[in-house]
């Protein structure tokens, strides 16, 4: 994965192969699959290059179809669905080895004016109230996790502002699976609104599987869970930056057939509620992997 906000910058500028087709480069990684956030700002980002240049992104709906070959290239073929005077829309089909492993519809909207409403921004911590995470894991005193964090992760700043376990600050009886984190590109980001939409995508994959599994005591690397996204979907609501904090308010209000449903918001610091997000993922009990 990226380790700096300038190599995030570089994974998210594809290159142009054909009309329509896009080709995205992977990072250094020793991840065993492609981070589904990468594939989807990647695919996100293709879209975007073949839409009007008055509209932006709203909304994506996606897929993961198949774990992603983090040894080669992926290809984008983007199909021009419809293009009308307030809104465009645009499939994408990501491949390697000839197969799909992820596809994306994506609708994209002029700016336009219109009734207003949101609600309220939780009560939590402020980023320099919540636990450190990026440097606690920077400091760790176990040297794999730690290289693995600087390795994968570094490019991100997060901080934990409470979960629903038992016993932690967000634990009331009625909302089982309750955690929030601040998160944001450690680094400044040039000024181009398709660049923060992709980083705000390539962040919000990166804990919300894991709310599903906050009652349970587990997360998606615990051993005996096999966990995976299945689908991720994003509404942008207003303009926001991904290098400045965000807190990012998940929930899972339920888990069934191996399956659990995550819901995410995400607030700027003043309030303002900026995207949401929903994914539902694979958490299958595995025994057999204890």
């Amino acid at each position: 994965m990226p380790s700096s906000a300038a190599e995030l910058v570089d994974l998210l500028d594809l290159e142009t192969i054909d009309l329509n087709l896009f080709r995205g480069k992977q990072p250094h990684t020793k991840m065993q699959r492609v981070f589904g956030g990468q594939v989807a700002a990647q695919a996100l980002v293709a879209a975007a290059r073949t839409a009007p240049e008055r509209m932006q992104v709203h909304s994506m709906h996606s897929y993961f179809l198949r774990p992603g070959d983090t040894a080669v290239p992926i290809v984008y073929d983007v199909e021009r669905v419809r293009d009308g005077r307030s809104f465009a829309t645009r499939r994408v089909l990501a491949r390697q080895h000839g197969r799909p492993i992820y596809a994306l519809t994506a609708s994209f909207q002029v700016d336009e004016e219109g009734l207003e409403h949101q609600d309220a921004m939780p009560q939590v911590p402020s980023p320099e109230e919540a636990f450190d995470v990026s440097a606690a894991m920077r400091s760790a005193e176990d040297t794999e996790r730690r290289e693995e964090w600087l390795r994968e992760w570094s490019a991100l700043e997060l901080r934990h502002a409470g979960d629903s376990r038992p016993g932690g600050a967000l634990a009331d009886g009625e909302h089982p699976a309750v955690v929030r984190y601040w998160i944001k590109v450690a680094d400044r980001l040039p000024d181009q609104v398709l660049l923060h939409r992709a980083a705000l995508t390539y962040v919000s994959d990166m804990t919300l599987l894991g709310a599903t599994l906050v009652p349970h005591g587990l997360h998606p690397s615990s051993r005996g869970v096999q966990a995976a996204s299945l689908d991720h979907t994003v509404w942008f609501h207003k303009p926001h930056r991904a290098d400045e904090w965000l807190l990012y308010d998940q929930t899972s209000p339920v888990a069934a057939g191996g399956r659990g449903l995550a819901l995410g918001r995400l607030f700027t610091q003043d309030g303002r509620l900026v995207a949401s997000v929903a994914q539902e993922g694979l958490i299958r009990p595995r025994p057999d992997l204890v």
